[in-house]
Parts: C-alpha cells; structure tokens; sequence
C-alpha cells in the first residue's frame, strides 16, 4: 500500500517527505529507510509476538511497503510462531513443499497504538543518532582547524560555545589568561579534539595551542596558503609571547616581511585575535647555526657553535645585547630552544673572552662587535655660535 500526504492541492509521496527530512538532517537516506524498516518489524513484534519472524518489503523509489510473518514449512510444528505444518500450507497455496517459507502479510492497521507509537520513538532515536554521527564526521574532519562560534553560557569557568551544529567546550586550561568572555561574545579557537559521548559529540576547544597561531597566520597571508610561503616551526606562550619560523619557497619574496605585511597589518591582525600576544616572525634556516641565530631576534648574534649529534649550541652575543637574548624571565631564549628544538647557552662577548669550544663543535661567525669609534671634536672658529647660541668670544686687539 501506498502511504501519501497532501500539500499545497498536490499529492506527493511521504518518500518524498522522508528524503527532504534527509537533506535537512544531513543524514544518509538508508540510514533512515533501515530505522523504518527496523521499526515496522517492532511494531509488527510488539502486536503479535516477539518470537515471529518478521521482514519488512519497503520500495524506497515510491513508498509502497509491506510487512510479512515468516514461517517453516514443516512435518511436524513444535514452534507455532516460526512453523506451518504441510498440511495448512497447502490450504493457502498446494504448491507449498516441506522446507519452504510461507509469507503471511501482517497490515499495517493491526498494529496498536502502543505499538505504533514505540516504532515512532525508535525512528526518532535512530535520527537522532544518525545526526550525532553526521556531527562526530564533521567535527573529527574539522579537528586541527578553527572554527568560529558564540559564547552561550559559562559554567564553572568552562565557556560554552555554539558552532552550528553543536556546542563545543572551552576548559580553563585551554583558554589564553588573558580572556574574559560574556554571553554573546564571538570565539574563534581551535579544534582540539572530538569525543564520542553518550549523549553524542564533544568537542573540545583551544586557545593556547600552538596550531590556533599558525592557523590564524595562514588565514592572514594569501602567499601560505598557495604554499610560496612555508610555517616551518612555531612556539608558543600563549598571551604573552609566540616565536613563527617561516621559510620561502620563491628567492624573490621574503618570508617574515611578507607574514608581517605593510606596516605589519598581517601580523597585528593575528596578535588582535589572541589578545595582544606578542609575534616574533623569525625566518628559518636549514643551517642550525643561522636557524638559532635567528630564533634569538630582536638580539643581535656574534657566533654560532653547535653540536648536531647532540643538538646542543653556544651562542655568543654582544655585551649590550645578553638581556635582550635571553628575555624577560628568560622568556626569549626558551622560545628560541623549544622553535628550533635546540639546547642554546648563551653568553655575552665578555663572558666567551676564554671559553675553549670543544672540537666535536661547528663554529659560524655571524657579525663582529667593534668598539665604537670616539668622535672627533672639531675645534670652533672665531665667531662661531656654540650649541647655546653664544658667540665664542673674539679675541682682544
């Protein structure tokens, strides 16, 4: 039988109906078609007995569907759910032989109202889990990306976020120090991680992942994303400072000036998003030495030793520039270790004066550090104004 709906004067096919819930929901048609199927058999079950045996015939091109009871054809029934005898098989059709199988169509009419209504709570359960696994795809293919959503309630320090089709989980722990948001705020984070739950999908947020910088610097420079540009490294405090290794895959373009943009705009729009966290974009290089030397920016470095079997290095700055090479807590120079993945010792000009440098060391001598050459005075003419604007005072006749 044919099961149709009206709407609008015109008669269409609940299947119709059915596929249009699909696209909304986003779910596989046979995934719905199979929960019908399935729930049809329950309710069939339900009415009768649980112990028949039950198929369901559904026409997904039209909707046309029956329900059949299945039984043995038998010698001798000790199963009246499952078996027929050869005798009552043969009063419906003589065709029927030992070991066949009678269809007995069950109408739809006969089920009862509690058992209609249990087939439509199974639908319903199945659509649900349908979309919580339509969900789970989308996110688990969004993990490693951004996503962009609003803050709808704040429980116990965790920020609830809704990003569509689900809410997502901002933790503490995963929130730069520096947030403080309210109801309705914009967040853009990363994705972290998806879990399977019960109740469906979690997904878990961060602000503090290294990846949120490298990502949010490749939606600002065009030059990473058609790949002339490369993010080789990145290292992260979150809220307080962040060190970016890039590399150009073109001679004719550099890559930190590129990445920080006219006036540094590029790079301004990055430290925006996090909350004024500082950007070092340093440039990478496949020499260690360079690389390190680099990784240490603002500083200026004089010499570069290092190790590669043990990746250990012995940096040597000048006098002037050993506060600035380390850092603020010693913040600059664990940012350069942990971009470049290096051990680095660092000393002043002074302080190298007698260092030996073991033989297993490479030395690159990157600037010198001259002493600054005293100027001049020049001796001022009769006449001439001072600084002040007094005159020198002329001599007497």
């Amino acid at each position: 039988m044919a099961v149709r709906k009206k709407k609008a004067g015109n008669e269409i096919l609940l299947i119709d109906a059915l596929k249009d819930l699909c696209a909304e929901k986003e779910i596989n048609q046979d995934t719905l078609f199979d929960a019908i199927e399935s729930a049809l058999i329950f309710a069939c079950k339900k009415t009768a007995n649980a112990d028949k045996k039950v198929i369901v015939d559904l026409d997904r091109d039209n909707g046309i569907f029956h329900v059949y009871e299945l039984r043995d054809v038998v010698e001798e029934v000790t199963n009246p759910n499952r078996e027929i005898s050869l005798e009552e098989a043969r009063s419906i059709d003589p065709k029927y032989e030992i070991g066949d199988v009678v269809r007995n169509e069950v109408p739809p009419n006969n089920f009862g109202r509690i058992a209609a209504q249990a087939a439509k709570q199974f639908v319903m359960q199945k659509i649900r889990e349908a979309e919580r696994g339509v969900v789970y795809d989308e996110f688990t293919n969004s993990e490693n990306d951004i996503v962009t959503g609003t803050v709808t309630r704040i429980e116990d320090g965790n920020v609830i976020v809704d990003i569509g089709k689900t809410e997502a989980i901002l933790v503490p722990v995963e929130q730069i120090y520096t947030d403080r948001f309210q109801i309705g705020d914009r967040v853009r984070a990363y994705v972290a991680e998806v879990r399977k739950m019960g109740k469906g999908p979690q997904v878990y947020l961060s602000r503090t992942h290294p990846a949120l910088l490298k990502r949010l610097l490749e939606i600002e420079v065009p030059e990473i994303q058609e790949g002339i540009i490369t993010i080789k490294a990145v290292a992260r405090e979150a809220g307080n400072r962040s060190k970016i290794a890039v590399f150009s895959n073109d001679e004719n373009i550099d890559a930190v000036g590129t990445c920080l943009g006219e006036h540094g705009v590029r790079a301004q729009a990055v430290t925006k998003e996090l909350g004024e966290e500082k950007i070092d974009i340093v440039k990478w290089d496949a020499d260690p030495a360079l690389f390190i030397a680099n990784a240490l920016s603002p500083a200026k470095v004089m010499r570069v030793a290092v190790n590669e079997y043990e990746k250990v290095s012995r940096v040597v700055v000048p006098n002037n520039q050993l506060s600035l090479a380390i850092g603020k807590e010693g913040q600059n120079a664990r940012l350069a270790a942990k971009i470049t993945g290096w051990k680095i010792d660092i000393k002043s000009k002074m302080q190298a004066k007698d260092e030996v440098l073991p033989e297993d060391m490479r030395v690159v001598n990157l600037i010198e550090d001259r002493p600054k050459k005293k100027k001049k005075h020049k001796k001022k003419k009769p006449g001439q104004q001072n600084q002040g604007g007094q005159q020198n005072a002329q001599p007497q006749a």
